[in-house]
């Protein structure tokens, strides 16, 4: 009798046995217990009460544990080398927020929960569970540059990239990837360092963070007018010993799957690799998919596997092959973890597979012919404003 095919006809080759593992995935369960989208607090979240999984939480666990779900029943997952790590110590957080930020952050945290800056709620213990993310970003970024791992993913949540060092937004509390960076020159304080933000909002922590700085490129591809609005104009282009470092790619609702690729290629590679970083982070979004409810792009699956194999392809070219994806937004329960499933099979190499089951839905809702001519050429104007 022949035996059943495996659920959903995953592929199963993935790693050989004994073969090391070059791809970090750094995952701890208490950061999908922060909860950081409960505008109404209707229980006492916090301790051992879990955020609730419904309800219109646009921040929710869900997303991130139905990508690591999906990874655990394709036997992804067996072809990373997965760990937790330590949260970010108070001096690590230091070099980016100041301490009466944190003290206040920790003080209402302490206290059962609250909200600091615009749209970031949080419960008891929100502060630990922010550390604890920002310290999976900081692991992986010093497993890669360590030579532990090739490159690495960071599930980190909440996410990081809109936090400014003295005020939260946007779900972010603490800028991961910027401390992640400060820790990491803290002990190589030549290293250089590229930040690709594919996340559909504009990377305005991460921005802020390094805008006057000339040792970290900050890329930031992002919809057009869509949070926040008053940040992410392609005339940004940072000051000082940072100008011509902090390069906006404002892109119109709509934008699909070449329009993406055609970004990557005419500015985000060229960008990277005129600048020559040590390190490459990418800001690792995925709610510019095709059906995110906080966006109105048409990213696919495929999009980020794509814009994944480019950005490694670029970064064994240029720097050792040293990759970090710090995970970011994405709010779709149903496609991010196929989108980060094909994102991290692309990073890691491995042959297992979760086919999307969105393909041809998403396919056929692409730009026409037409729109999509426009979309090039308006990338290549901006390109060309930008110097690329």
């Amino acid at each position: 009798m022949d035996k059943p095919a495996p659920l959903g006809h995953f592929a199963v080759a993935g790693q050989q046995k004994g073969q090391i593992m070059s791809t970090g995935f750094y995952h701890d369960e208490r950061t999908l217990w922060h909860g950081g989208g409960n505008y109404t607090f209707t229980l006492p979240i916090g301790g051992l009460v879990q955020p609730l999984a419904a309800g219109g939480l646009p921040e929710s666990p869900e997303t991130k544990r139905r990508l690591k779900n999906l990874m655990d029943v394709t036997g992804l997952i067996n072809d990373l080398a997965v760990s937790s790590a330590p949260a970010a110590t108070t001096e690590q957080l230091q070099r980016v927020h100041p301490d009466y930020y944190l003290q206040e952050f920790k003080e209402l945290s302490d206290a059962g929960g609250g909200e600091l800056g615009r749209r970031t709620p949080f419960a008891a213990g929100g502060y630990e569970i922010c550390a604890l993310s920002t310290g999976l970003a900081i692991a992986a970024v010093e497993a890669v540059l360590d030579g532990t791992h090739t490159n690495a993913y960071a599930l980190s949540r909440p996410p990081g990239h809109h936090c400014l060092p003295d005020f939260p937004n946007g779900f972010c509390l603490l800028a991961n990837i910027a401390v992640a960076i400060e820790a990491a020159q803290a002990t190589r304080p030549d290293l250089k360092v590229a930040v690709l933000d594919w996340d559909v909002h504009h990377g305005n922590g991460t921005e802020a963070i390094y805008y006057d700085r000339d040792d970290v490129l900050t890329i930031s591809f992002h919809q057009e007018g869509n949070y926040p609005l008053d940040t992410g104009d392609l005339a940004h282009r940072g000051k000082g010993p940072g100008e011509g470092l902090n390069i906006n790619l404002p892109l119109p609702a709509g934008t699909g799957h070449t329009a993406y690729l055609h970004a990557m290629e005419r500015v985000a590679l060229p960008a990277i690799e005129a600048f020559n970083p040590d390190l490459i982070i990418v800001a690792c979004g995925y709610d510019a998919s095709a059906i995110d409810p906080l966006a109105r792009m048409l990213a696919t699956a495929d999009t980020f596997r794509q814009m994944t194999l480019q950005i490694k392809g670029l970064a064994e070219r240029i720097c050792d092959g040293n990759l970090v994806l710090v995970h970011e937004g994405g709010y779709s329960e149903a496609y991010v973890p196929f989108c980060g499933h094909a994102t991290i099979e692309a990073l890691s190499g491995s042959t297992i597979t979760a086919p999307d089951p969105f393909e041809h839905t998403f396919d056929v809702r692409q730009p026409g012919p037409r729109f999509d001519a426009f979309l090039r050429g308006e990338i290549d104007h901006m390109a060309t404003q930008l110097g690329l």
